[in-house]
This record gives C-alpha cells, sequence and structure tokens, in this order.
C-alpha cells in the first residue's frame, strides 16, 4: 500500500534521495520548502518555513504514515538553534497525532569528539559545537515527544556524509591536497576514517522509515576505513603513487599553530584531530535489527568524486 511521505529538507543533499526512494516505492511525498522549482519532479511542494513562528505545519504532516526530519544547517551557526530545535518544536507541535512515525536525522556528533574506543547508540552522548549540541537536543525534543505518544519514533546518526555534490569541502580539499603532492599522513598507522555513502544514508532513512522493527531505535551508521585506505583509494583514483610520507603528531601539531596567524593555512588542530582519531561505530544494531547492508561503498563515492573535482579543475572552478 503506498505511503504518504513528509520530508523536510527535501531539497537537500540527503533529502532529495530519500524522496526519490519513495517515490520510486509509488508513495505521495510532500516536501516543506521556500522553493517550489527546487522540488524533485513528482513530489509535491507546500510552502513553509520551519524557522517561521507564525507558519502553518499542519498541512504538510497531516495523515503522514512517515515524516523524515532532513532539514539542517551546517554552515551558519546564527541560524542553528532557530531551525535544528526551535523549528523542530513546532514541527512536533504540528505532528502530535498526526502522523504515525518520525525519522529523526542527526549525527554521531552528539557523541562529542572522541579521539579512540568504540562508540555504540548507548555510549553517552556529550556534544561539543553548536551543530551538534542544537540537534542533539532535537533528538532529545523529538524522543520526548514519542514518549508521550505523539508518534512513532526512529533516529538515525550517520558519521560524516560523503558523496559527489557535497557541500562539505573537507574532502574535496584532501584530493586536492593529494593531487598536489602535498598530503602527508600524520602519527602512527591506523587512523580512522568515518564516512558514510549518501546512498547508505537513503537507504538506512527509508528502513527507519518503513521496518516495522525500527520504532523506536536509534542506529549508528559508519562506513569504516584507516585513514590510509581512504587516501589511499583518492591516489588511486588520481592514478598517483601511493602515499608514503608521515610526519609525527607532536611535529603537526606544532606546525597547527600557524593556523591561528596565517588564515587559510591547511593544517588546524581540527583537522589533525580528525586525522589522527581511533574512534569507531559500529553498525550492529541496524544491521541486525532492519537487515540493513551498505548498497554502495566508500571506493565508488571517492571514485566519483575525484572525477567530480577533475572535472571541476578543467572547466577553471578548482
Amino acid at each position: 500500500m503506498a505511503l504518504i511521505v513528509a520530508v523536510t529538507g527535501g531539497t537537500g543533499f540527503v533529502g532529495r534521495g530519500v524522496v526519490a526512494r519513495h517515490l520510486e516505492a509509488g508513495d505521495e511525498v510532500r516536501v516543506l520548502t521556500r522553493s517550489p522549482a527546487r522540488v524533485p519532479s513528482g513530489a509535491r511542494a507546500t510552502i513553509g518555513d520551519l524557522t517561521d513562528p507564525a507558519g502553518d505545519l499542519a498541512p504538510f504532516v497531516h495523515g503522514a504514515d512517515v515524516v523524515y526530519h532532513c532539514a539542517g544547517e551546517i554552515f551558519d551557526p546564527s541560524r542553528m538553534h532557530m531551525l535544528h530545535v526551535d523549528g523542530t518544536t513546532r514541527l512536533i507541535a504540528s505532528a502530535r497525532g498526526r502522523v504515525g512515525r518520525w525519522v529523526q536525522m542527526s549525527s554521531v556528533g552528539a557523541y562529542g569528539l572522541p579521539r579512540d574506543g568504540v562508540i555504540s547508540e548507548s555510549s553517552p552522548e556529550c556534544p561539543r559545537g553548536t551543530y551538534e549540541i542544537t540537534k542533539t537536543v532535537a533528538d532529545t525534543l523529538v524522543a520526548g515527544a514519542a514518549g508521550e505518544g505523539a508518534f512513532g519514533v526512529a533516529i538515525l546518526r550517520p558519521c560524516k556524509i560523503l558523496g559527489a555534490g557535497m557541500r562539505d569541502g573537507a574532502v574535496r580539499q584532501m584530493i586536492g591536497l593529494i593531487a598536489r603532492g602535498w598530503f602527508v599522513f600524520i602519527g602512527r598507522p591506523g587512523a580512522s576514517a568515518n564516512y558514510i555513502s549518501v546512498e547508505n544514508v537513503v537507504h538506512a532513512l527509508y528502513l527507519c522509515g518503513t521496518h516495522p522493527a525500527a520504532a523506536g531505535r536509534c542506529f549508528n551508521l559508519s562506513d569504516h576505513r584507516t585513514i590510509e585506505a581512504f587516501a589511499g583509494r583518492i591516489a588511486a583514483a588520481l592514478q598517483m603513487a601511493p602515499i608514503r610520507r608521515r610526519i609525527p603528531e607532536t611535529l603537526a601539531r606544532a606546525a597547527a599553530l600557524a593556523s591561528y596567524v596565517l588564515p587559510g593555512f591547511p593544517l588546524t588542530p581540527g583537522r589533525i584531530d580528525g586525522l589522527t582519531t581511533r574512534v569507531t561505530y559500529p553498525t550492529a544494531a541496524i544491521e541486525t535489527t532492519l537487515a540493513y547492508a551498505h548498497v554502495t561503498s566508500i571506493e565508488t563515492e571517492l571514485d566519483s568524486m575525484v572525477a567530480e573535482w577533475q572535472s571541476g579543475r578543467k572547466a577553471g572552478r578548482g
């Protein structure tokens, strides 16, 4: 039987994939948007804005079997509380008693910035940055409403999402550094590259919205690689020799001090943290509960991103 599906962030990097997946299944899909022209063909645009206190969100959610809350602000901290917390509060108020299941798009950032170890769904929440804190508050609001019987809920917490067309420039910058021969490994081998393909995120969200066993659950999502395997795949896609250069972490952190006085210096304390973390986020819970399996690989996404980067360079954009 066809579902009625409502998607916030339905014109975004992840949300468009969720919309497409449900349209392929023959479902009725609504997309909350301020720009109807950007809504994928086949979906119905519902004009609205989560950050508008006077907006009426009831027509968007009313009668929906599944609401996917994929809207998020990743660049402007001044808008994060307004969208993630205030906007989610408004959407919850409109959705109470009107929807079947709410699928919350979250982040493993809810667990903070661990340097090593294994993080599971039962690990304590300890968000650090504005994005992570506001998204975790939103998770708590949604889970609380579900606990009061407002609707069913499933929460998905992916690692950094990877794919051609992504707005986050960190991986594109890595590609550029590797292409120029400037990339080096930092510290001892075996650091983690915690990413997940956007196609896998869409697949996991779909399962969270449609699988009976997802109700009331929170799932982490990652496709772990070592940093050596991750950067090595980029080098191979660029048809370059394997990367051999490595510097001690203490030396890298000393060099990163330059980032405080030289704007644009590529080695910052945060980037060093990202290149030396050894934490992992196993996916056993979603695999066991929802029979989840990756539908594409990190390697495939990296190949596509390298091709996109090379195309941009030829067009004079990189």
